[in-house]
This record gives structure tokens, sequence and C-alpha cells, in this order.
């Protein structure tokens, strides 16, 4: 098995006590089934009231459900040194890299077996978990983004509380309505800012129809339309000055916290995710207003229903000791009912094509058939599939500060990032071509003997 760099990190893992390192007692009774799962809190619960009910519900299979920290490299060690737990959650854009380190059970026959099909799903939430023309994963928890705003400060600045912008151009003209400024200079009050938060400040591109890859092997972060999104987060330094922003986003509170700017009504408008009902619950004044609706593009006539998707999702990793009984727990989990119970306690919408409406009328978000309605738009998109995303994405990022602090141009900066994220995709290419007939040869043998 193709591990890399890993296999030497193995015993410095162990010995500073990993889980799943020591081997435990081979129990009596059902097969035990080591789950590990990086959540926590009520989204942790929410997974644990699930493993409780698969466990109540046969003596034949039991789940042993655990929080880890740092899954993402824990698991590949794991994997690694031959001691990977049966079942892991996991993010989507870790899969394609643990597919091509072999850490993974391709699940193509297992789902096939179980009558688990592709149209059963969002076709983007099963794309996430295919590599390679093989399945590594199912879907658990998803998000998709949209335009969050502010209906008081909407209302106060004279514009319609029920009626979003639905271009960049118009977004910009409702913040030159909304914003504020201080007595002695500064800005008080922003309608919009890119990079508040900066969760997605690589992705800009896609509302203005552009994309980071060409989907095979070329890296495009410096096509026209990706250049096109950063000179407009660029418009924002010339039009308001660079330590004007650096300052307002200093005195900004943390995102998980009544100090939120949007929270607090400092800023109008955000970019987030479906999880945002959680923190306006917990963190917004009782009488907050708030709407979602898509995130304006720069044509909405013909560019539309733009998101940005990412998914949670459940793998079995490579050398799992009970492989056919760990997707029994999956697809036990993937049972329509099941799943709902878990995305209602998370507060996400499903990631399977169809939902009752009962799931609808109990979620406590009020605008969740939007986020649904925008994961299933053609225009969802999510990171580039590549090996190479985490660096890639960390460069992105580092250009946008770049920009944002009036450091460089937003053309010379992509310029920048696509000559170094070619090469490195190029590396990562030549690597896969070098490795791919042993393991597509394994992966094949594989899911044949499942």
């Amino acid at each position: 098995m193709i591990f890399s760099r890993y296999i030497i990190l193995m015993a410095l893992a162990c010995a500073l006590g990993l889980a799943g390192c020591r081997e435990q007692p081979a129990p009596n009774g059902p097969v035990v089934i080591k789950y590990w799962e990086k959540w926590t809190g009520f989204e942790g619960e929410a997974m644990q009231a699930v493993v409780n009910d698969f466990n109540a519900s046969q003596k034949r299979v039991f789940v042993d459900y655990s929080t880890v920290s740092q899954i993402d490299r824990k698991l590949m060690l794991a994997t690694a040194g031959g001691v990977p737990p049966d079942l892991a959650g996991v993010w989507g854009y870790n899969i394609p890299v643990y597919a091509e380190n072999n850490a993974l059970t391709p699940l193509d026959k297992l789902a096939a077996q179980a009558g688990i099909k592709r149209e059963d799903y969002i076709d983007i939430f099963w794309q996430l978990c295919s590599h390679r023309d093989h399945l590594w994963a199912l879907p658990s928890t998803p998000t998709s983004t949209a335009l969050i705003w502010n209906k008081k400060l909407f209302r106060a600045a004279g514009l319609d509380p029920e009626r979003p912008p639905r271009s960049i151009a118009e977004l910009d003209e409702y913040n030159q309505k909304l914003v504020k400024y201080r007595p002695g200079g500064g800005v008080e009050l922003m309608g919009f800012i890119p990079g508040e938060p900066n969760w997605w400040d690589s992705m800009w591109g896609c509302w203005f129809g552009g994309s980071l890859w060409d989907g095979k092997t070329k890296i495009t972060a410096d096509s026209p339309k990706v250049i096109a999104a950063y000179q407009w987060v660029e418009s924002y330094i010339k039009r308001f000055g660079a330590s004007h922003l650096l300052a307002f986003r200093d005195l900004s509170g943390n995102f998980a916290s009544s100090q939120n700017p949007f929270f607090t009504g400092r800023v109008a408008m955000v970019l987030q995710g479906v999880w945002i009902h959680n923190f306006i619950q917990n963190y917004a004044p009782p009488d907050f207003e708030w709407g979602a609706a898509p995130f304006p593009t720069a044509d909405p006539e013909t560019l539309r229903d733009v998101t940005i998707v990412e998914c949670d999702g459940l793998v079995i990793p490579a050398g799992a000791k009970h492989p056919r009984e760990a997707f029994e727990f999956l697809a036990y989990v993937h049972s329509q009912k099941v799943m709902e119970k878990l995305c209602l306690g998370q507060r996400k919408f499903s990631p399977l094509r169809q939902s009752s409406p009962e799931f609808f009328s109990n979620h406590p978000n009020p605008f969740i058939r939007v986020f649904v309605d925008l994961a299933k738009s053609p225009n969802a998109t999510s990171f580039p599939r590549v090996t190479t995303w985490t660096e890639f994405r960390n460069d992105l990022n580092n250009a946008m500060t770049r920009i944002q602090s009036g450091k460089t141009s937003a053309d010379v900066a992509l310029r920048d990032v696509t000559t170094r994220q070619q090469e490195a995709l190029d590396r990562a290419l030549a690597r896969w071509n070098r490795l791919s007939p042993q393991l597509m040869k394994q992966w094949n043998t594989e899911n044949d003997a499942n």
C-alpha cells in the first residue's frame, strides 16, 4: 500500500497515544465497529443518537463511536500503520488525497449490493464522494452557501428588506446606501465586505463565471473571469482604503460570539452556509431579522443560483477489519428517515435527492429550502478535485490578503498563484500517472472481493 511519508510518522503517532494504536480484545457477542468522527457539541450528539438507535435495533453489530481531533491527520497515520478504525467521518476535500494515497476502501460494489445509487442523491454530493471513477464515501451532512442579510438595516437605509441584490453591481449599489462613516473618519457600517468572514476567499471567481481549473490538468486561476472577481475585491480597497477596511475588520468580534459584526449590525450582508441559523439563534439579538437568497452574480441573466457546496463524508479506511459490517451501518444512516434525523439534529439538510414534507416543516431554519434548492442548482460548485487543493487554497488565501492590503494587484497575484499551483499539480499528476496502473488494478480487485 502507498502512503508516501505518512508511514514514517506512524511510530511517533503510536508513542503519542493515537487512538487505535493499541489492539483491543475481541468482544464476545456482536462485531464491534470502531467509528471515528470529528464532530463535537450538538453535531456530535446528533450522530450519537443515530448510533444509539442502530445499536438498539439489532444485536449483530455494535458501533463504538468516538470523537477524534485532527482526524484528517490521525486517520491517515492509523491507516498507514495498519490499525485504522472501521469507519470515519472526513471532509469532502480529504477524499481525493486519501484515495490516491490508497487509504480508503472503494465502496462501488458495497453500495450497489445495498441498492444505493447515484440518482438517490443531490448530484454534486455524489460527485464529492467520488474520485478516479470510484466511490470512496457516502455523503452525510452537507452545506451550501447563500447571501444572508439584515432586514432591519435594509429598512433603515430605505431598501426593500424583502428584495436582496441580485447582481454584483446591485450589491455594490446597496453597499453605497448602507455604508456609514465615523465622524472622525473610518467606516462604521458596511453593507458588504469581501472577506467577512474570510472562509471563501479562494472561491470568489465562481460568482463571475470563473473556475480555478479545467477539470483535468490545467490550473486556471488567472483566467479573465477569475481575475475579474478579484479585481472586484480590489475595488473595495480603492473605494474605502486598505487601512480603513483593515481597521474595520480589526474592530470586529469573533464569528461565534455576540460581537460578530453581522450580529451587531456593523455588516449588513454576508456570504454564509446553512449553519448560520444556529449562530443567529445563539448570538444575535432576539429581534434579529434576516433573510437568505442566492448570492449575487456578475450577470444574473446568464448566471444564477451559484453556490459553493461541501459535505462531510463517511469512509471505510483501507485495511478496516469489518468493512461489510461498517457498510451495514452506513446503509442504515443513508435511509431517508435516519438521514433526516441526523440532519435535523445538526440543523443542516439531507444529501438525498428527496426529503419528506415533515423534514421541512420540522426544520428550525426558516430558509432551509433556499439552501437545498441552491445545492440542486446546475451552478452549484465545489473546490477543485485535486490532491493539491489544501496548498492551492492557502496560496489563494494569501493572495487575497495581499490584494486586500493593497500590496499587489489582482492580476499579478493570480498569475503568481497559477504558476506555482500548476507546478504543484504537474508533480501530483506525474505521481498519479506512475502509480495509477497498480492502484486501479488493486481497487478493481477489492471491489470484486466485496
